[in-house]
């Protein structure tokens, strides 16, 4: 096993790690996500990561754990992974023509050597205005059950981004460029 391990299942983060020649396993993460709306974005979205990446790193205190969330705000309400199909539709509805934040946190965790760093990266993105109906055929192609705000900036959604300001890799899930450098700081000495 190698010195990394990713403490999630989510496949754009391994192909964003994957893409910048990172070396590193996957032990998914069965921590229990609880979004409390009492708190401001950035410390939900630190809290997330830093749970999942504590879970795993308890079990290999040798390892560094990296963890992430991503966590969607708008005007104090935090869109996570919707349930269904219908959840999708409202978060999007609701999101359609406004601008809202995307904070991903991440977590760095060598249980071996008292290190334990968490960090966000926020960035904003503002949407065009969507139909219903572009909304339902973006629903049922791409079904975003599994991304948070319930849209992929990656995919089919991209027609809607009118613009946005910040790390385009931290709407997709995971700020390579904050991550590299926060990593190299923390681990030079390794």
């Amino acid at each position: 096993m190698e010195l990394n391990i990713l403490a999630s299942k989510s496949s754009r983060r391994r192909n964003l790690l994957d893409k910048i020649g990172f070396i590193f396993s996957v032990v998914p993460s069965n921590y229990q996500e609880d979004f409390n709306g009492n708190i401001p974005p950035e410390a939900l979205a630190e809290s997330l990561a830093r749970g999942k990446a504590m879970k795993v790193a308890k079990m290999y205190k040798n390892k560094i754990i990296i963890g992430a969330d991503t966590v969607v705000s708008l005007n104090d309400k935090f869109y996570g992974k919707p349930k269904n199909s219908q959840e999708s539709f409202e978060m999007l509805r609701s999101l359609s023509g406004k601008s809202h934040e995307v904070i991903t946190g991440v977590s760095l965790i060598l249980l071996g050597k008292n290190i334990d760093y968490t960090f966000n990266q926020r960035t904003i993105v503002t949407l065009t205005k969507i139909t219903d109906k572009e909304i339902l055929s973006y629903v049922r192609k791409f079904n975003p059950i599994d991304k948070a705000g319930s849209y992929g900036i990656q995919d089919g959604f991209s027609v809607f981004i009118k613009n946005i300001d910040g790390c385009y890799y931290n709407v997709m899930g995971f700020p390579l460029s904050k991550f590299f450098h926060h990593y190299k700081m923390i681990f030079k000495s390794l």
